[in-house]
């Protein structure tokens, strides 16, 4: 199975996970719901400085947008694994930041990286999703309704070359929710998605994603600029990034803690964040012709990842156990 299709399902399972938290959830409110984009933003920003820093005037220069995706598979797989051992509110908080992160991304190799936009193809994807919309202003509610358009959205906006994950999102954003406690197409549709992405799309995705090849001189090539760009930028830049904008947002009441949360939590999921895998491996090939620079990028992507996954994973449980011990 293509790598995009499953990104698309999983960012059409997430997607419709945060349109129902955005009705009537956690991130309801305009506070909620605006801290993970501003999170996103300094998770973008922070991370692609420190790699253009350590890169500035090298022939690898041109890599600053690898470090600044999350891949949102592997995020929230890691974040499900700590179950009750963070606030539920803590999932959401980083499946936004997530989404709003990759889209980010997907903008940048949109702008950058994109050698060709073939817009007609571009013009019936927007289409498409007019389409959807429209189904969804006159309440329509057959589910196989919203998804032959989506199958086209899906196709077109692949081939106008643009990243296709976007369609995702924009099919899980057009997919009714339900009224006065009735089932709805939305709440269908997540839960046809929810065992099938878990339980095979996600394990098959890492699979997929895992094809590194390991070469001499691999490790000598994590001291090099390009490496320790992606190193630094991918966790410390993350972490910062994450923590820093959501700080500062807080304080000036542009936006709220997820609920049950505090900062210690913003900052293990900003660790979290740091495992830019996917989506930072398919930008580092978009972004150089040398095939030592993408060995050696890859290569610190992985390292690096599995790193963020594993401090984020054990920080965020010791911050629950010390919240424990404080409250008996």
């Amino acid at each position: 199975m293509d790598k995009r299709r499953l990104n698309g399902c999983i960012f059409l399972l997430v997607g419709l996970e945060i349109k129902r938290e955005l009705i009537g959830g956690e991130l309801s409110s305009i506070q909620k719901a605006s801290l993970p984009v501003l999170a996103a933003v300094g998770g973008m920003l922070v991370p692609a400085g420190i790699y253009f820093i350590i890169n500035k005037g090298t022939d690898t220069a041109g890599g600053l947008g690898i470090p600044m995706a999350t891949d949102i598979a592997f995020a929230l797989a890691i974040i499900a694994m700590l179950g009750k051992n963070v606030p539920s509110s803590l999932k959401i908080f980083l499946a936004a930041l997530a989404i709003a992160d990759d889209l980010g991304a997907i903008l940048v190799i949109a702008v950058f990286y994109s050698e060709q936009i073939h817009w007609q193809e571009l013009y019936i994807a927007a289409a498409s999703v007019a389409a959807l919309f429209t189904l969804n202003y006159f309440k329509i509610k057959s589910l196989w309704l919203y998804l032959v358009p989506g199958v086209f959205l899906w196709y077109f906006m692949h081939h106008s070359g643009i990243h296709a994950t976007i369609a995702g999102v924009l099919l899980a954003f057009t997919i009714p929710i339900g009224e006065n406690g009735k089932v709805s197409p939305l709440e269908n549709l997540e839960h046809a998605l929810t065992k099938p992405v878990n339980f095979f799309i996600m394990p098959l995705f890492a699979l997929a994603n895992t094809n590194i090849t390991f070469e001499k001189g691999m490790i000598s090539g994590l001291i090099s600029p390009l490496a320790l760009g992606i190193i630094l930028g991918l966790f410390a830049g993350k972490t910062i990034g994450v923590s820093l904008l959501s700080f500062i947002a807080v304080k000036l009441k542009l936006a709220k803690l997820p609920t049950a949360a505090n900062w210690k939590h913003v900052i293990g999921v900003g660790m979290l964040a740091g495992i830019g895998f996917t989506m930072s491996i398919f930008i580092s090939i978009l972004s150089f012709s040398n095939p030592k620079h993408i060995v050696t990028a890859k290569f610190a992507i992985l390292c690096t990842s599995v790193f963020s996954g594993l401090a984020g994973f054990f920080f965020l449980k010791s911050v629950n156990n010390k919240v424990k011990i404080g409250t008996t």
